[in-house]
């Protein structure tokens, strides 16, 4: 049984996350990722106007003259959300906590594929697959999806990113869509990561909490691991151990970002007091300047 209270939420979030796709992002989310699911059709030569990186240089060597690679756009593309369930995401000191986010940017991010005309579906992950939920349409789905998401019981506790995405690259053969969605408190995933995004189109959402970057000013306290239960006692007057907390945590997010660009993989930054429609928003129209520059993809 699912609780009042979570009800709530899950109530919430749909009805938030259905308003902001209704009002503002749907035309923004079809520009940005226009020619994502793209399937080649033919080749033929090449006239003045063609883009140049859109030469089939086999063909063209072949002919001894220059041909052009055709694409048609996809009439339905596959939308996949992978969330990080892990504990980690269970923290949250203002607004929400970090699964809470990570539900409501799923939910907007499924409301807009919908009415685009694409189906979603989301992997579920901790130290290890917890759920695959198959692509889908319909608002209906996107209440089940955030269902899942409050009331599934993980059983592991831990995060590996790497596991996650060998088994969407099983899963999802056809060139997809996927958000992957995390705090990305986690190792060894970069050779996974850049194996992912050379088939598919892959976006990582990094959630956080600035709480995360930062100790109380004094006293003694007490810090507990929510992935390993490891609990510890901290002297928050200790500057060499607050500098030294501080610095660790800043590098599991920069060494996270540099994997990310990389693999030229575009990075969604958010915490959990961020304004989800502004964040998505702003990414979707710098993305949609970028296709506009390259001339489409």
């Amino acid at each position: 049984m699912i609780s009042l209270e979570i009800l709530k939420k899950i109530k919430r979030i749909h009805i938030k996350s259905r308003r902001i796709a209704d009002s503002m992002m749907t035309g923004k989310y079809r520009s940005a990722f226009k020619g994502v699911g793209m399937e080649f059709e033919e080749v033929r030569e090449y006239v003045p106007g063609d883009e140049v990186r859109s030469i089939d240089w086999k063909v063209s060597a072949r002919m001894g003259r220059p041909f052009v690679k055709l694409f048609k756009e996809e009439r339905e593309r596959i939308v996949m959300l992978l969330i990080d369930m892990s504990a980690s995401n269970r923290f949250g000191s203002k607004g929400s906590l970090k699964l809470e986010k990570a539900a409501e940017i799923a939910a907007v991010l499924a409301f807009n594929a919908i009415r685009s005309g694409d189906k979603s579906g989301a992997l579920l992950f901790t130290d290890k697959v917890e759920k695959y939920i198959q692509p889908k349409r319909g608002a209906g789905h996107i209440w089940m999806l955030l269902r899942e998401i409050f009331s599934f019981e993980p059983e592991g506790k831990g995060t590996d990113i790497s596991e996650a995405l060998a088994y969407f690259a099983r899963v999802c053969r056809k060139k997809s869509l996927a958000f992957l969605v995390s705090d990305f408190i986690a190792e060894k995933y970069d050779k996974e990561l850049r194996h992912v995004a050379r088939k598919h189109e892959l976006i990582s959402v990094m959630i956080s909490d600035k709480s995360e970057y930062t100790l109380p000013e004094s006293g003694v306290f007490l810090l507990r691991d929510l992935e390993t239960g490891a609990i510890s006692f901290a002297d928050a007057g200790d500057r060499v151990f607050k500098n030294a907390f501080i610095e660790k945590r800043t590098k599991i997010k920069n060494d996270a970002l540099a994997i990310m660009k990389s693999g030229n993989i575009d990075v969604i930054d958010v915490d959990t007091e961020s304004d989800v429609s502004e964040k998505l928003e702003n990414y979707f129209r710098k993305r949609e300047r970028r296709f506009a520059r390259l001339g489409g993809s």
